[in-house]
C-alpha cells in the first residue's frame, strides 16, 4: 500500500460568523459556485425555471433505449419513432426497424409533413435543442432553427405550410410559436402566447407561465395546447388557442404534468391526451375537441403516454412503461386490443459490431456495475434491453454532452459503430472507476473482460454497511421501477440499504402500493429495501420518515396553497410526534442552498430545523444529500455549537425511474460499521447514535485516542493535547483534508500526488469542550462524480469537560434570528383552519426560542 506523504499544516484561529460576517461569507461562497458552475452546469440550463430537476425529466426529451416519441406517416402504413437517440421507422406487423437519422446530436420528437416527403425533429447538440427536417428520400438533414435555445415539439398544421412549435428562445421560459414552412425554410416565426408574469403563486411551477404540448385542430384555425395561465398546481389545463384573433377557450380545466400531449382525432371531433386524473399513473383518455366529460380508454398500474392517432382514426399509437423500459404500443379504438410494436432487427446506416462486456472483481467473480459506453463522437450506446439514464450536469470543459450509463449484473452484448470506443466502469465508492478504449475497426475478440480493482483499505478498517435513506423509487419518470430493480440498481452501486420514501407528486402518490413496515421481500443477505416516508410541505421543509411500524402519515403534505391542505398545521413537530409515536426515525432531508443559510436575507427561509432540533425531534440530518453540502454543514456546525447532537446521514433523493437524474442510488450515503448480518434496526441505531461518516465518494476514517464517531470522551476543563489517526481513500481527488474543532478548521492535512489517498496521525490541542469530526471535500467538481463536488465528514467525537457545555454565542444568535423569521412568518399567515391550529404552531416557535434564548445565555465561547 503506498502512503503518501503529509504534512500538518497550522491553522490560524479563524473568525466566528457574527452577522456583520455574513455579507462576507455569501461574497465568498457566491464566487465560490461561480468557480463550481464553470465546470458544472446544469443540462440545458437556459431554461429559466424552477424545480429543473422535474421539467427536465416530465418534459425535454430524453435518451432512452426503447421508443420515446411516435407519429404516423401520412398514409397510415408505417411508424417513425426515436429510440436510441434517433429516428426510425418500422412497419407493424415487422420486427425490422430502419434507422432514419444518425447525425451529430440526439434526435426526438419526429412529425410528419401531411405530404409525406418531410419529417421535422429536434435535435440535441449539447448545448440547444433545435428544429431540423430530414428529406425522406435522399436522406438529408437541414437545420430549421439555430437560435441556442430550447425548441420543442414541432407539429405541422394539416395543410403542411405552418408549423407550431414551443421555444425558451429570448425568454427561457416555455412559450408557444407557430412560423411559415416553405421551401424547406422557417418565416413569420412568431409567439402566440407572450412571456407573463403570474401573480398565482405556484409550487414546483415558474411564476410566469407557459404553454406546452401544441397541435393544430383539423381545419388549421386553432392550436391546442396545454396552459398555466392563473393555474396555482400542475402543468395547466386544455386550452384552444385562435392565433388570427388571439383569442383562447378552456377545454379541460383538470391538473396535468407536463405529459398530456393531446392529439386531434382525423375526422377532427376527439381527442386523446395522457392524464392520471383519480390515481397514480398516466393513462390515454378521450373527450371531444370541443370539451365535455373525458372518458379512459386505457387501465393499468403505469404509464401510458404520446398518444398519436392514426390517419384512418382505427388506431392509437403511444409509448407505455408497462415492462420498466418504454414501449410501443397500438391501441385498437373500437375494442380496445392492444399490441406491442417490437423491434428485433436493427439496419443501421452506418455499420456495426456487436461485442459482450464482462466485468469482474479481482478474485475473478462477475460483479453488477454501472457502465458508460461511448464513441469518438461522445454518442452513447448501452444494450437494447437496459435502462439508459443520465447525470444532469455535464462538463463543458471536458464533455459534449452530460454522462449517459446504464446498471448491468451479468456480461451483456451491445452494438456499436465500428470506431473507437471508450469504456467506463464503476462499483461504488470502495472501487476504483476503471477506464478502457477499444477500437472496433480492428479485429478484435468477442467478449471485452474488464476487471474492478478495490481500493486498499488501512488495516482495521474492516467491513462496513452503506444506505442511502433518501430514495424516490418512483417519481413520474420514463420508467416503470420496482423493487426488484431498485434492489439491482443499489447491487451495481455496492448499496446494501436503500430506503425508498413514499411521497406525493402533485395529487399522486405512486409508490403508495410498496408500504411495509418489514423489508420489502425483494431483498436479500446483501441488500434490504425499506419503503419509508418523505413528508412534503412548502414551508417547514421536507422531512424523511424512516421504519414506520404502522402506516403512513396521510395526507403526507401541508402548506399546498389552494388545497384543503394549505394551513400551515400540521408543522413538522407535530408530524415527528406522530412519526415517533411510531418508533420512526425523522431526520431533515436535502437541507440548504447557498441561498438559504442567511435568516437577513433569504425571503424563503421558513425552515423548521431549528425549532425541532431544539425540541429534540430530530434523530438525523442530511448533510450530505440533494443542496449544497457546504451550507447544509454550515447550519449543522452551529447547531453542533448550540450543543445539539444531531447526526449526519445521507440521502441521493435519487428519482430511481427517471432517465435523467442527479444520482444514481447511493451517490450520497452513510456508512456504518458491520455487525453481523445486515439488519436495518442496527443500521438505523447507528446512525441515530452517529457512529458513522457520510460521502459522496470520499472513504474516510478517524478516531481521536481510542474514541471513534458517536462516541463521547472526557477532558481537562483547561484544555489538553488529543491524539488522533486519520485516513482517505477516494475514487475522485480531493484538496482538502482537515479537522474541525467546534465549526473551525484545526488542523489541515497536505495531499500530495494522486489526491486520492491518505494515512495520518498526530496531536492537537483542543482548547476545552466541544467536537471533533474529520472531513475531505474539494472545491473542484469532478466528472466521475454526479454531485456538486466530493464531500465527505465523520460525525463528531465529543469531547467533555464534567462540567460545562460547549455553546456558541454567535450560533445562539444566529439561530434566535431565523426563528423571529418564523415567528413572523407564521403569525402573518392566513392559511390555518382554526386559532388551535395557529397556537399549536406558535407554541413550538416559542419554546424553541426559550431554547435558544437559554443557550445565549450559558454561552462558553463566541
Amino acid at each position: 500500500m503506498l502512503v503518501r506523504r503529509i504534512t500538518i499544516v497550522k491553522k490560524t484561529k479563524q473568525p466566528v460568523y457574527h452577522y456583520k460576517n455574513y455579507v462576507l461569507l455569501f461574497i465568498f461562497i457566491f464566487f465560490t459556485s461561480l468557480k463550481l458552475s464553470a465546470q458544472r452546469i446544469p443540462v440545458l440550463n437556459q431554461i429559466d425555471l424552477p424545480h429543473n430537476y422535474y421539467y427536465r425529466e416530465l418534459y425535454l426529451p430524453q435518451l432512452t433505449s426503447g421508443p420515446s416519441a411516435v407519429c404516423w406517416s401520412p398514409d397510415g402504413k408505417f411508424l417513425v419513432y426515436s429510440m436510441n437517440g434517433s429516428l426510425w421507422k418500422q412497419q407493424p406487423g415487422t420486427e425490422t426497424a430502419l434507422q432514419l437519422t444518425d447525425g451529430n446530436g440526439y434526435d426526438y420528437q419526429p412529425d410528419f409533413n401531411p405530404d409525406g416527403k418531410q419529417i421535422i425533429f429536434v435535435r440535441y447538440n449539447g448545448v440547444s435543442i433545435e428544429l431540423m427536417l430530414l428529406d425522406i428520400e435522399s436522406g438529408n438533414v437541414i437545420t430549421l432553427t439555430n437560435n441556442k435555445a430550447v425548441n420543442l415539439e414541432p407539429r405541422f398544421s394539416p395543410d403542411g405550410k405552418s408549423i407550431a412549435f414551443v421555444s425558451t428562445n429570448n425568454t427561457g421560459h416555455f412559450l408557444l410559436y407557430t412560423a411559415k414552412f416553405d421551401n424547406n425554410r422557417l418565416t413569420g416565426i412568431s409567439c402566440i402566447t407572450p412571456d407573463r408574469k403570474s401573480s398565482t403563486k405556484r409550487y414546483y411551477y415558474s411564476a410566469f407561465d407557459h404553454a406546452i404540448n401544441p397541435v393544430w385542430s383539423k381545419d388549421g384555425k386553432e392550436i391546442y395546447c396545454i396552459s398555466n395561465r392563473e393555474i396555482a398546481h400542475g402543468t395547466g389545463d386544455i386550452i384552444s388557442i385562435n392565433p388570427a384573433t388571439d383569442s383562447m377557450e378552456v377545454i379541460r380545466h383538470e391538473e396535468t404534468q407536463w405529459d398530456t400531449r393531446p392529439d386531434i382525432s382525423p375526422d377532427g371531433s376527439r381527442m386523446v391526451y395522457s392524464s392520471y386524473l383519480g390515481g397514480n399513473w398516466h393513462q390515454l383518455w378521450v373527450l371531444p375537441a370541443t370539451g365535455g366529460y373525458p372518458l379512459p380508454i386505457t387501465y393499468g398500474e403505469y404509464d401510458n403516454t404520446y398518444p398519436r392517432w392514426r390517419p384512418d382514426g382505427n388506431q392509437i399509437a403511444f409509448i407505455s412503461n408497462r415492462n420498466g423500459n418504454t414501449s410501443l404500443w397500438l391501441l385498437n379504438v373500437y375494442d380496445g386490443g392492444q399490441k406491442q410494436i417490437i423491434a428485433n432487427n436493427y439496419n443501421y446506416l452506418q455499420p456495426h459490431v456487436s461485442i459482450t462486456i464482462c466485468v469482474k472483481d479481482e478474485n475473478r467473480n462477475i460483479i453488477p456495475s454501472r457502465i458508460c459506453i461511448t464513441d469518438s463522437h461522445e454518442k452513447f450506446y448501452a444494450p437494447a434491453d437496459t435502462w439508459i439514464q443520465a447525470d444532469d450536469s455535464h462538463y463543458p470543459a471536458e464533455q459534449q454532452y452530460e454522462t449517459h450509463y446504464f446498471h448491468s449484473a451479468k456480461p451483456f452484448t451491445v452494438s456499436i459503430p465500428k470506431d473507437k470506443i471508450a469504456i467506463t466502469v464503476s462499483h461504488g465508492p470502495e472501487y476504483e472507476i476503471e477506464k478502457t478504449e477499444i477500437d472496433t475497426r480492428n479485429n478484435l475478440t468477442d467478449t471485452v473482460f474488464i476487471t474492478l480493482k478495490k481500493n486498499p483499505m488501512p488495516a482495521g478498517f474492516g467491513n462496513w454497511w452503506s444506505g442511502d435513506v433518501h430514495v424516490h423509487m418512483n417519481y413520474g419518470g420514463h420508467y416503470l421501477a420496482t423493487p426488484q430493480t431498485l434492489i439491482a440498481q443499489a447491487k451495481a452501486e455496492d448499496l446494501n440499504f436503500v430506503y425508498n420514501l413514499i411521497v406525493n407528486k402533485e395529487q399522486r402518490i405512486p409508490d403508495v402500493k410498496y408500504f411495509s413496515s418489514k423489508p420489502d421481500p425483494a431483498s436479500d443477505n446483501k441488500t434490504i429495501l425499506m419503503h419509508a416516508q418523505e413528508f412534503h410541505t412548502s414551508f417547514w421543509g421536507h422531512l424523511g420518515i424512516l421504519n414506520l411500524n404502522d402506516h403512513l402519515i396521510i395526507p403526507g403534505y401541508a402548506g399546498y396553497p389552494q388545497t384543503a391542505a394549505a394551513s400551515l398545521f400540521p408543522n413538522n413537530s407535530f408530524i415527528a410526534d406522530r412519526a415517533h409515536e411510531q418508533n420512526a426515525l425523522v431526520g431533515y432531508a436535502h437541507p440548504f442552498e447557498q441561498s438559504e443559510i442567511f435568516p437577513g436575507q433569504s425571503p424563503t427561509l421558513t425552515n423548521e430545523l431549528p425549532v425541532d432540533a431544539a425540541l429534540g425531534k430530530v434523530d438525523y440530518y442530511e448533510l450530505v444529500g440533494f443542496s449544497d453540502h457546504k451550507a447544509s454543514e454550515f447550519v449543522w456546525y452551529k447547531l453542533l455549537n448550540c450543543s445539539l447532537h444531531i447526526p449526519a446521514a445521507a440521502g441521493t433523493d435519487a428519482m430511481t425511474n427517471y432517465a435523467s437524474l442527479r444520482g444514481p442510488v447511493g451517490l450520497n450515503r452513510v456508512y456504518v460499521k458491520e455487525d453481523g448480518p445486515l439488519d436495518q434496526n442496527k443500521f438505523l441505531s447507528d446512525i441515530k447514535a452517529g457512529k458513522s461518516f457520510v460521502t459522496n465518494g470520499p472513504i474516510i476514517g478517524f478516531k481521536v485516542e481510542n474514541k471513534n464517531p458517536g462516541d463521547s470522551m472526557l477532558i481537562n476543563s483547561k484544555g489538553q493535547t488529543v491524539s488522533y489517526t486519520a485516513f482517505l481513500r477516494s475514487n475522485v481527488t480531493v484538496d482538502s483534508f482537515q479537522i474541525i474543532f467546534n465549526g473551525e478548521v484545526i488542523a489541515t492535512h497536505i495531499l500530495t500526488r494522486t489526491k486520492k489517498i491518505a494515512d495520518v496521525h498526530g496531536q492537537i490541542k483542543v482548547t476545552g469542550p466541544g467536537w471533533l469530526l474529520l472531513r475531505a471535500w474539494s472545491p473542484n467538481a469532478d466528472a466521475n462524480l454526479f454531485d456538486i463536488y466530493p464531500y465527505a465528514s465523520t460525525n463528531p467525537v465529543y469531547l467533555y469537560d464534567g462540567k460545562t457545555k460547549s455553546i456558541s454565542k454567535s450560533s445562539a444568535q444566529y439561530f434566535l434570528k431565523w426563528i423571529d423569521r418564523l415567528e413572523t412568518a407564521a403569525l402573518a399567515s392566513t392559511a390555518y383552519r382554526n386559532e388551535e391550529e395557529k397556537n399549536a404552531v406558535l407554541a413550538d416557535i416559542r419554546n424553541a426560542q426559550k431554547f435558544y434564548t437559554d443557550c445565549l445565555k450559558n454561552a462558553t465561547m463566541q
